[in-house]
């Protein structure tokens, strides 16, 4: 998935274990983990605002986005190509 969740690295920062932020935050370890693991599918903004107000950063400072590589495929159109009809 593209997006990367980066709350461990807010949890180093902040010398917060998994636990103590899921207590503070008001939600479960286990949703906690689903999250930090990036396979959740969608977060409610009361949640990252609830994580960013005790992690005290920024949303940016737990979600980034990265594109995803395609094996041996510059892309739908490479360096160079122009994308036309077929046969063209």
């Amino acid at each position: 998935m593209p997006i990367v969740v980066d709350i461990d690295v807010m949890l180093a920062r902040r010398k917060m274990s998994v636990g103590e932020l899921a207590d503070r935050v008001g939600i479960t370890p286990a949703n906690l983990a689903v999250l930090k693991n990036g396979r959740a599918k969608a977060v409610r903004f009361s949640t990252l605002a609830a994580l960013c107000e005790v992690l005290m950063c920024q949303p940016g400072d737990l979600l980034r986005w990265e594109a995803e590589e395609a094996e041996g495929a510059v892309g739908a159109a490479g360096v160079g190509e122009t994308v036309g009809a077929p046969g063209e």
